[in-house]
């Protein structure tokens, strides 16, 4: 799984990861040349990007000949859930059903996808409850369950 340091990383870096992941290994020039196209970075830029996040672990580093070929230390898929895992565990339990709502409201989704939504919220109506508990501290969200006077 991936440690809470993996997981912090700024929107420039996860542009770096989107090219390692989609090529598994590859140079500090590719990585270079693509970003170029997309976000118009000079090279010191891309390399300075590349380096956090060799130095937060979360891309491996191997020298082949004269050049450094990176790949990634965390699998991609593993990598978004712990991100918006990480996300709804800042928000009030109450929110989480809202949250789910507005991405998928916000989302262009295939047949395929649509498909398999609704086999999750078919297995997930089982095990629904009538209402959610607020997991906040008093304060710290506007639930009813708390004393904030909300």
């Amino acid at each position: 799984m991936v440690n809470e340091m993996e997981s912090k990383i700024s929107a420039a870096e996860w542009e770096v990861m989107r090219v390692v992941w989609a090529q598994d290994k590859v140079t500090s020039k590719e990585i270079i040349d693509v970003l170029q196209q997309k976000k118009d970075w000079k090279p010191a830029t891309t390399k300075t990007f590349i380096g956090r996040l060799v130095k937060k672990g979360i891309l491996h580093t191997e020298e082949e000949g004269r050049k450094f070929l990176y790949s990634s230390a965390v699998n991609e898929s593993d990598f978004i859930n712990s991100t918006l895992d990480e996300t709804f565990e800042h928000i009030c339990n109450k929110d989480v059903g809202n949250a789910i709502v507005n991405l998928l409201s916000n989302a262009t989704l295939s047949f395929k996808d649509i498909d398999k939504i609704e086999k999750v919220i078919e297995m997930k109506k089982k095990e629904a409850v009538e209402e959610i508990p607020c997991n906040c501290v008093p304060g710290q969200c506007r639930c009813n369950n708390c004393s904030s006077g909300h």
